[in-house]
């Protein structure tokens, strides 16, 4: 257990660094938008590349880990919906907001950190091939769902078409896929590129947890604080529950590999579920809400899923 509360007290360590530094005025609110975007734009995209193109990425592309994984992560989705509409009397497209902040995992702010900081790298080639497919997968049966469910929703055709733009857009897929190319193209970096590329990865573990931590002080507990904490234990207690039953009793996946889809789908709610809200001003609060009680409770059930998984 100490060697578990080892890997883990560093990590939620940064996030409350950044928390009080933003808190306590020692480090500029406004800036903690820049240090997401430079994670999420820069740092992360050079991460991945480098990654997929140093690894052996194409063997990391399991279907068993990657299958149950976005399984169990559209059962939630579906799950968090009823509960929403049978429990707390929502109307249809607050029901899918809420569904949807239950489905969405962190996996690049608190995910790859976490995952580095308890794995090592050999857990990146499988850790990437779920971050790649994260957004497109989840982003789009997000929004088809909303759209098909709502009163004034979209044409279907229109949704989709937007859910692609999303996804294209996004420089992380563009990380993966120069990467992927490399891998096919057999490219090979001369060192001070590879010195670059390290350097940039390097970057992304502290700025994404300091940024996190910073970015919570926005996020302020409301009304909604019980459909919220509903959502949080669907993301961090159900979602990796579903993955472990799949992979380790249906698919049988050995353990030391499993774990990384395991570990992963136990990260809390990613800010992505509030874009979401606001993006359809449909349950902005109890997205808000999740964003702060799913990352602060994940530091007990993080640490209980490492446990488990070191059984």
């Amino acid at each position: 257990m100490l060697a578990i509360l080892a890997v883990i007290a560093p990590i939620f360590a940064l996030i409350c660094f950044g928390y009080g530094a933003v808190h306590f005025k020692l480090f500029p609110a406004e800036g903690v938008k820049a240090l997401i975007a430079f994670v999420n734009n820069f740092a992360t995209p050079c991460l991945l590349f480098y990654s997929i193109l140093t690894s052996d990425f194409r063997a990391a592309f399991a279907l068993s880990i990657i299958g149950p994984f976005y399984l169990g992560a559209i059962i939630c989705f579906a799950i968090g919906i009823v509960i929403a509409r049978k429990f707390f009397g929502d109307r249809p497209g607050q029901a899918v907001s809420v569904g949807f902040a239950g489905t969405f995992t962190n996996t690049v702010l608190v995910g790859l950190p976490i995952m580095t900081r308890a794995y090592g790298e050999a857990a990146l080639p499988v850790t990437l091939s779920i971050i790649g497919v994260h957004g497109a997968i989840l982003l789009t049966v997000g929004m088809v769902t909303m759209e098909l469910t709502r009163r004034d929703g979209q044409p279907l055709g229109k949704t989709l078409v937007v859910a692609v733009r999303r996804v294209v857009s996004n420089p992380l897929i563009w990380g993966i896929a120069a990467g992927i190319i490399g891998t096919f193209l057999n490219l090979q970096l001369i060192e001070p590129a590879a010195a670059f590329f390290q350097m940039m990865a390097q970057a992304v573990v502290p700025v994404a947890l300091f940024g996190i931590g910073g970015a919570l002080t926005e996020f302020k507990l409301s009304d909604n604080w019980k459909q919220a904490l509903v959502a949080s234990f669907i993301k961090l207690i159900l979602h990796p529950a579903i993955a472990y039953v799949l992979m380790i009793w249906v698919l049988h996946v050995p353990m030391e590999i499993a774990r990384y889809g395991i570990l992963l789908s136990a990260m809390p709610a990613g800010i992505n579920i509030y874009v979401f809200a606001t993006y359809y001003d449909r349950g902005v609060s109890v997205a808000a809400n999740t964003i702060l009680i799913a990352t602060v409770f994940s530091a007990v059930t993080i640490t209980g899923w490492l446990y488990i998984l070191s059984l």
